[in-house]
């Protein structure tokens, strides 16, 4: 009797669409996540080789919804097929691309059915970065049993 079913997924080729997808789900987890500084690396990564490869394009500049120490800030918006994406600029993209205003809320990316494993391999395939294993495991308390004294005496 034979398993009809694969216990893992069949590996994601290297396309622009799935690359698109990866970076969406890696993006949407990345708030979240255990080690989010990884999950950002990955996206910036991925998209910065996407904009050298000429297949994603540097738009402009957006007002960020969610400027650090209420500082007034700029993302730098780019846009690869029906997918855009933020990442933190650089001083020549301030030289170099027009000021967008703020942020259109309305703009959505597409729906990914890509799972968060699936998503980190393929960007780790595309950009060769890889994740560290972290080193400190979450430890449980040891249970200490309560201590009670007598009334008056001192712990």
């Amino acid at each position: 009797m034979k398993n009809n079913f694969q216990k893992h997924p069949p590996p994601l080729k290297l396309t622009t669409e799935n690359l698109l997808q990866a970076i969406s789900v890696v993006n949407r987890h990345a708030k979240t996540a255990t080690n989010p500084k990884f999950l950002y690396r990955l996206k910036q990564d991925s998209l910065h080789k996407l904009v050298a490869e000429g297949k994603a394009k540097k738009i402009g500049l957006h007002f960020s919804n969610n400027p650090k120490y209420s500082q007034q800030q700029s993302d730098l918006l780019i846009e690869c097929q029906n997918y855009t994406f933020h990442l933190p600029p650089c001083k020549k993209d301030f030289e170099e691309l027009p000021h967008l205003g703020s942020l259109n809320q309305s703009i959505r990316n597409p729906k990914s059915t890509l799972s968060l494993t699936q998503a980190k391999k393929l960007l780790s395939q595309y950009t060769g970065v890889k994740e560290l294993p972290t080193n400190n495991p979450p430890q449980q308390k040891k249970y200490q049993k309560p201590v009670f004294k007598k009334l008056g005496e001192s712990y």
